[in-house]
């Protein structure tokens, strides 16, 4: 089982001249994937923030990809995941194939249901529930997969499709049929369940269980808390380690990359 790494830079709390050197960056030092993520708003995780707090410094996460894709020469660029409410669907195959030949065919769609209601209440979009956002990602993943098949020119390659997120009833069954790469992070415990159900859903939608990697996050490796060896041995070979503005310190990267070459 081959084994890459990924690094996620969320475009926020910092400049662009820094967040594109760190891209660059990441790309010569072999990282296999380099995500932004969607969001329009900064990200705080406690309650009550601030109007300072949550409208930091942030940048639109399609562009930043197309600046990636033609700025880099290796990593495939995707993001942890475009949420589907915040962009026509037809219009998200159009963006996602035009990435791909920006990037010469390194283009992974992430994509999900999206969670941030900030997000959702700002720019004017229906926020709806859990399962009626998740019902429109099945919808819109079908509307997406049918347009790339239209365009002219066609996307350079079968646009692998990565889903994020651990809903055990709803999720995990569009990631069986749908995604190439199931990406969701939790203890090693909670991510074997999560896979094993995953396994089931593939088996009941027909779908061989090995044509969808496995992916989590990692942090800053053995310098943090997540040890990735168990995650190795339940059956996981993609690894995402996250750096994020003012600098988009990428020493938790280099780790990884360390690992990563010293276990293949």
């Amino acid at each position: 089982m081959k084994i890459t790494i990924g690094v996620s830079m969320p475009p926020q709390n910092g400049d662009m001249p820094q967040l594109r050197k760190a891209w660059e960056e990441a790309d010569r030092m072999g990282a296999d994937s380099i995500y932004t993520f969607d969001h329009f708003f900064t990200l705080v995780f406690h309650e009550n923030p601030s109007f300072e707090e949550t409208h930091g410094k942030s940048f639109e996460a399609t562009s930043i990809q197309a600046a990636m894709a033609v700025t880099t020469k290796r990593a495939e660029i995707s993001c942890l995941v475009h949420c589907t409410a915040y962009r026509n669907p037809n219009l998200m195959a159009d963006i996602a194939r035009t990435i791909d030949h920006l990037s010469g065919g390194r283009f992974v769609l992430g994509i999900g249901s999206g969670w941030f209601k900030l997000d959702f209440d700002e720019y004017g979009y229906e926020f709806g529930t859990v399962a009626s956002r998740l019902k429109q990602l099945e919808k819109d993943l079908e509307t997406i997969k049918e347009r790339w098949t239209k365009l002219n020119p066609p996307p350079l390659r079968r646009i692998p499709i990565l889903i994020g997120g651990g809903g055990e009833k709803m999720t995990l069954r569009i990631t069986a049929k749908h995604a190439d790469i199931w990406h969701s992070f939790g203890d090693i415990e909670t991510m074997k369940r999560k896979s094993d159900i995953l396994d089931e859903w593939c088996a009941k939608v027909g779908r061989d269980p090995k044509e969808i990697v496995r992916s989590t996050s990692i942090g800053m490796m053995r310098g943090g808390k997540v040890d990735p060896e168990p995650f190795v041995k339940a059956g996981f070979s993609h690894f995402v380690v996250h750096a994020r503005g003012p600098d988009w310190d990428l020493a938790g990267l280099k780790e990884a990359l360390a690992w990563r070459d010293s276990v293949q």
